[in-house]
């Protein structure tokens, strides 16, 4: 016990085996919390569903940036109604009325505006009817977009239920309608006659949120009011919630990809595969190399001369290209994730078991061993009980050594194109925002972070390791 007190006091002693401790408790507690918190099947369900990510801009830095920046941009906004802020009756049709005021003072007009309905429900056979208004600060009220519930199919019965599995998502700045709407407006109120379609070319988010100087439009500051007003036929009309959403250009801490996806949540699901594949590769792995260590090293003869020639084919195979073909391979029917630990494991113990079999040979000439073997002791019990003991200590720290590599392997190969598409990690963020182009086009919110969380993983175990040294390592101890 004294021996083991000895050597965490000497590796406490080191401010490198703090810095590295501390660092390993934040990614184990961030692991923890995801997977208290994130479902299991979460990058099949969730990450890569394009229909959860809808609402959410695409392509927008996070909104910390706003600081760094001349200009202010908009954040994102997601307002949910699941009650109507007035209802009314009037000539026989009951109004709901849904009205998020909000104030607009930004340098940059908002990325798009949607709507979303959910869970609608009426008796009547003349399906309901919903209007969308915007009222500007300068007085001017704009209807936007007009449509109508899907209507009551033939042979079915009342009550009708529409949007129940999926809501019925509108891009109102991504319609025809809206287009129309907005040049009748600029030919109201300002005179300009501007087709359709030019005000499509221009944004339908420029033309409502602005007004026109010069070639453009700038941005109007004020106060809006965005009106949704559902008209029923009966009195049985209801709406679960009603969405409306004004896309920002930041979003979040991390900003989200091309597809809508928040960046956070994909780099918070990253830290507990990481931290599976390290810790679960480099112990199964350390655990063979030291078991065949000792065994060559003890035993000799034919069985040290198979282990160490299995050893030496092995090692001279180049992991990355067995890695590739591998994956490639079993990937279909194997989930990816456990092909490549798999893979890591099978070709990386022979490494410590070259190094650990001369510490062996040089430990089984010893005077306690001698003296076990006069005894009696099984040569099991003497491996176990009088070697491991004395290579335990250089074993941990390889172990240590062990998952840097591991995770950094992972990543590359998910950087390659290869990695489980069924759960997201920093590796195949990372591939994602150089495929598609954002190095290219200044996405630096999509590529730097995944890369630097890899070299932040990577470092928090080489500073262990780096403060197990002198443990290991009786020269390197401080001078006392």
């Amino acid at each position: 016990m004294s021996v083991g007190r000895d050597a965490l006091r000497e590796f406490w002693a080191s401010k490198v085996s703090k810095m590295g401790v501390a660092l390993l408790v934040l990614l184990v507690v961030v692991s923890v919390y995801v997977v208290l918190t994130y479902p299991l099947d979460f990058g099949l369900r969730y990450w890569n569903n394009p229909a959860y990510w809808a609402d959410n801009p695409k392509a927008v830095p996070p909104e910390w940036w706003n600081l760094f920046t001349d200009k202010k941009l908009p954040p994102h906004v997601i307002k949910d109604f699941h009650e109507p802020s007035d209802v009314r009756d009037q000539r026989g049709r009951r109004i709901l009325e849904y009205v998020y005021s909000f104030d607009f003072q930004y340098d940059e007009f908002p990325s798009f505006l949607s709507i979303s309905l959910n869970n609608v429900t009426f008796s009547s056979r003349r399906p309901p009817r919903v209007e969308i208004f915007l009222d500007r600060p300068d007085n001017i009220s704009v209807r936007l977009l007009r449509f109508t519930v899907t209507g009551p199919r033939p042979g079915e019965e009342a009550p009708y239920f529409r949007y129940v599995e999926a809501p019925n998502r509108v891009r109102i700045t991504g319609d025809k309608n809206v287009f129309s709407a907005l040049s009748a407006m600029l030919k109201k109120y300002y005179g300009l006659s501007i087709r359709p379609s030019e005000v499509g070319e221009i944004g339908a988010e420029k033309v409502a949120f602005g007004e026109p100087s010069g070639d453009g439009f700038k941005v109007l500051r004020g106060r809006y009011v965005l009106r949704a007003v559902v008209t029923g036929y009966d009195e049985d009309v209801d709406v679960g919630m009603l969405r409306m959403v004004v896309g920002g250009r930041v979003y979040g801490f991390s900003g989200t990809d091309t597809l809508g996806r928040d960046l956070a949540v994909g780099l918070l699901f990253g830290f507990p595969i990481a931290l599976l594949i390290g810790f679960l590769t480099s112990t199964v792995t350390t655990i063979i190399g030291a078991i065949t260590g000792v065994i060559s090293g003890y035993m000799g003869g034919k069985v040290d001369t198979g282990i160490q020639r299995l050893s030496d084919i092995i090692l001279n195979i180049p992991l990355l290209p067995i890695l590739i073909f591998f994956t490639f391979v079993l990937g279909t029917e194997i989930p990816r994730l456990w092909v490549i630990i798999a893979i890591l494991i099978a070709f990386s113990w022979p490494s410590l078991t070259i190094v650990v079999r001369p510490m062996v040979l040089q430990i089984r000439e010893s005077q306690f061993v001698e003296a076990a073997v006069a005894i009696g002791a099984p040569r099991l019990w003497i491996m176990f009980r009088h070697i491991f003991p004395q290579v335990a200590p250089f074993v941990f720290a390889q172990l240590i050594f062990f998952t840097p590599s591991a995770i950094l392997a992972e990543a590359a190969l998910s950087f390659l194109g290869l990695g489980d598409p069924s759960m997201p990690t920093w590796g195949q963020i990372l591939e994602t925002g150089f495929r598609s182009g954002g190095v290219y086009i200044g996405y630096w919110w999509w590529v730097l972070p995944p890369g630097l969380l890899i070299v932040f993983a990577a470092i928090t175990f080489v500073l262990i390791a780096l403060g197990l040294e002198p443990v290991v390592n009786p020269r390197l101890r401080r001078m006392k």
